[in-house]
């Protein structure tokens, strides 16, 4: 079972239900099935806009985004999906704040869902520093299909760490 880190924490039925699309070697083509093309986002430009969209759209009060970017360095399996970062300086008088966002680049050829998930995971991090039931309220707000979609990825990375390969969608 140690194969689905991912969803240890899920039912045993979910647990069964996903080792035997493991067992058949269909995990793949569940999630192709139900998200059937990667999103266009492909530079940190683009991600940039993105997010910046979605900020906006979202949490109108929050302190302008600095940077968004993607990068192969974060290490999806051992570390995390994305980091955020608030920078804080004093200029004069003033405290002035920074807003990053970094996303792991295995997101860059994913359902745009996914990108989304873990793009309003960072952001309401913003709002809320721990994960708890006002955080995850604010996740629905901006992706209300957030904790499905949040399951879909934990199955997209259990079959990356089985079949050590990423699916590849068009």
């Amino acid at each position: 079972m140690d194969s689905l880190k991912y969803i240890n924490h899920y039912s045993e039925t979910t647990k069964k239900q996903v080792l035997e699309l493991i067992k058949q070697e269909k995990l793949g083509q569940h999630l192709k099935k139900k998200y059937p093309s990667a999103h266009a986002i492909k530079t940190d430009k683009a991600l940039f806009v993105y997010v910046n969209e979605l900020k906006n759209a979202n949490m109108k009060n929050v302190a302008p985004l600095s940077k968004a970017l993607f990068d192969a360095k974060i290490n999806v399996i051992h570390n995390a999906l994305g980091t955020h970062h608030i920078i804080s300086r004093v200029q004069g008088a003033k405290l002035k704040s920074k807003n990053e966002i970094i996303i792991a680049s295995i997101f860059k050829n994913v359902p745009l869902e996914f990108l989304q998930m873990i793009v309003v995971h960072e952001l309401a991090h913003f709002k809320e520093k721990e994960h708890g039931k006002a955080f995850y309220n604010l996740c629905e707000y901006m992706q209300p299909s957030y904790h499905q979609i949040e399951f879909d990825v934990r199955l997209y990375l259990t079959q990356m760490e089985i079949f050590s390969k990423i699916e590849e969608w068009n």
